[in-house]
């Protein structure tokens, strides 16, 4: 981990107590006072899970658990090209996505402290896993997408738009309790459109 790295999240987890005790002593807070958008995008650099959800062409809601990787305000997924997430998501583009976010350290092991939440909705484009257009992320997935799997996979791109709706996050764990303390709605930075569509898998 990098100097600037270690400092970012330093000055990160001091504004989150800041902002926690402020609460604890009965100062009034918006949830805008409590969080921002970079905090939003650190949790989401540092987490690897997260819920896809979307509606097939017959209209029916469709879920799956995947492993993503953060790239420049963008989320990329590895899925195989014949899979209901590449066929169906390549026709609309439109999706959901839910990543949890860890609370309690060692106490999650110990009391029934529920996950935080990052949901928001997103436009996502599947491109071929050797594509020229994703050539430079595709070579920063890592062991998301090795070299070997890169003909035979595809990624989705999935850029944020509109609103992260986030529980929990930057609170303390007891105003996780309070669902008027514990949510938040920030706006998402807009940051262009996605890939070219030329450069998509058709279903």
């Amino acid at each position: 981990m990098t100097t600037a790295t270690k400092d970012k999240e330093a000055r990160i987890e001091a504004a989150h107590d800041r902002r926690a005790s402020t609460g604890s002593r009965g100062d009034p807070q918006t949830p805008g006072d409590r969080l921002t958008g970079d905090e939003v995008w650190h949790e989401l650099e540092k987490g690897s899970f997260a819920v896809l959800s979307c509606v097939t062409p017959s209209g029916e809601p469709r879920s799956s658990g995947v492993m993503y990787k953060a790239q420049g305000h963008c989320l990329y997924v590895v899925v195989a090209p014949d899979s209901w997430k590449a066929r169906h998501i390549a026709r609309d583009g439109n999706i959901a996505v839910t990543v949890p976010v860890r609370r309690g350290g060692l106490l999650s092991l110990i009391f029934p402290i529920p996950p935080a939440t990052i949901s928001f909705h997103a436009r996502a484009v599947v491109h071929a896993g050797d594509s020229t257009q994703v050539r430079p992320i595709v070579e920063r997935l890592g062991d998301l997408l090795p070299d070997d799997r890169r003909a035979s996979s595809s990624v989705l791109e999935i850029v944020p738009e509109g609103w992260f709706v986030v529980y929990g996050v930057g609170v303390s764990l007891s105003d996780m309790r309070d669902p008027s303390n514990a949510r938040a709605r920030l706006p998402v930075q807009a940051i262009g459109p996605v890939g070219d569509a030329s450069e998509t898998v058709n279903a």
